[in-house]
């Protein structure tokens, strides 16, 4: 976003907001190319594959455009298989990951043709086995490796410590490995890791690596033949003004600093990196309140809209739009709308004074925003733009109460169980 001109490739907020109101997801299509292109340059060399972690943002004009760029997906959800095949990403370029993948999921993701599954747990195994066989067919799998590495980020999006839920042991991968002629359905050639989110320090991810590297090297010392290594993802973003995070070409040379010499095919599964600085939560002032201790900004977004910051005590910086020049500065805690005191964005933030009606930025809000979402307080879904040279395309409309009801029905079927 140009603060000066209040503006977004071109794009005039104050004008987007007139014609499609508010809240308002707002995204940079050239923003995101960027960032993947970034990502394949510093890759080049290495025989290297983007999945994109369809969680991130979920919009299918997000995953065409990204599908455009040669990205596939790293998906963890029969619903996500759905929203990448429907965007055009190949199904050999889709990647399945997730500690509870049902039957049915595992039979849509078979019946796609998807390239790889990432294990996580000896009953996924068993399951995908049976699911394979009954349909005749030959699954490829990863195994998920839990490096017990403590990923410097929040504990509710840390994911490769022990405690954790995701991935196994090395010593139990180890004994699958050794027992594959169990899943004669099931082509275990791959390893996958995934240490959490928001990483700002590269070092945790080197750690991994380097675990990730060793157990490579045992399982070929011990002939068992590795075809993919998937690093997973996790590079963290600026959220706020002055964070420093890694980039593109500090990530790609741990990744061939660890993984020198090996000859199969490297995955990665970036989110967040891609999309989150690409967006912003466009919302309008609804009033000022001076309470007894703090002074709050009331926008018309709330904690539905964008859950960040309430369920991780998430910083995103908040800029008034059209700029701060003549303005006195406040103290605001920025809140929004909902009956929860959770309902909070920021508190006790520098601002400039803000009045009634003008709008305000949530900026770094291109992942998990939108697709956190809910109507909780009955409040409907945000639409959502993209923007680019001076234009923009509606992706998703606003929700209105009819859709948001639609499937609710009256209690008067009552059926026997």
């Amino acid at each position: 976003m140009d603060a000066t001109t209040g503006t977004v490739d071109g794009v005039a907020l104050v004008a987007l907001a007139a014609r499609e109101g508010t809240p308002l997801y707002v995204y940079s299509a050239p923003a995101i190319r960027g960032r993947v292109r970034a990502l394949r340059d510093a890759l080049a060399g290495l025989d290297a594959g983007i999945r994109y972690a369809v969680k991130a943002n979920g919009n299918g004009a997000i995953l065409q455009l990204l599908a455009a760029e040669g990205a596939g997906a790293d998906i963890v959800s029969g619903g996500e298989l759905q929203r990448a095949l429907r965007a055009g990403i190949a199904a050999a370029d889709i990647v399945f990951s997730g500690v509870g993948k049902t039957d049915v999921e595992i039979d849509a993701a078979l019946a796609a043709g998807i390239g790889r599954f990432n294990v996580e747990s000896r009953a996924e195994l068993d399951a995908i086995q049976r699911i394979a066989a009954a349909r005749g067919c030959t699954a490829v799998a990863s195994v998920r490796i839990n490096p017990d590495v403590d990923a410097l980020t929040h504990a509710k999006i840390s994911t490769g410590k022990a405690e954790n839920k995701f991935g196994v042991p090395t010593d139990e991968a180890r004994a699958w490995f050794d027992g594959a002629a169990q899943w004669p359905n099931l082509r275990l050639d791959g390893l996958h890791m995934h240490i959490g989110s928001q990483l700002l320090s590269l070092q945790p991810v080197r750690e991994a690596l380097q675990r990730m590297a060793a157990f490579w090297r045992e399982l070929e010392a011990a002939g068992h033949a590795i075809a993919s290594i998937d690093v997973g993802g996790g590079l963290g973003v600026r959220y706020r003004d002055g964070e420093v995070a890694p980039d593109a070409a500090e990530y790609a040379a741990a990744i061939r600093e660890a993984l020198a010499g090996f000859g199969g095919r490297i995955l990665v599964e970036p989110g967040r990196w891609l999309v989150a600085e690409a967006g912003l939560l466009l919302t309008r002032v609804v009033l000022e309140k001076q309470g007894r201790a703090r002074r709050f900004l009331v926008l018309d977004a709330g904690m539905n809209d964008l859950l960040r910051p309430s369920l991780y005590e998430a910083w995103h910086d908040i800029v008034r739009v059209g700029g701060d020049v003549g303005r006195e500065r406040v103290a605001y805690d920025v809140v929004g709308p909902v009956c929860e005191t959770g309902d909070t964005f920021a508190r006790q933030r520098d601002m400039p004074r803000c009045d009634a009606g003008d709008l305000v930025a949530i900026l770094g809000a291109g992942a998990y925003g939108a697709s956190m979402a809910s109507t909780y307080n009955s409040r409907p879904l945000a639409a959502e733009v993209l923007v680019e040279d001076g234009r923009y395309a509606l992706i998703r409309k606003r929700q209105d109460f009819d859709a948001m009801i639609a499937d609710e029905r009256p209690a008067n079927e009552w059926k026997s169980a």
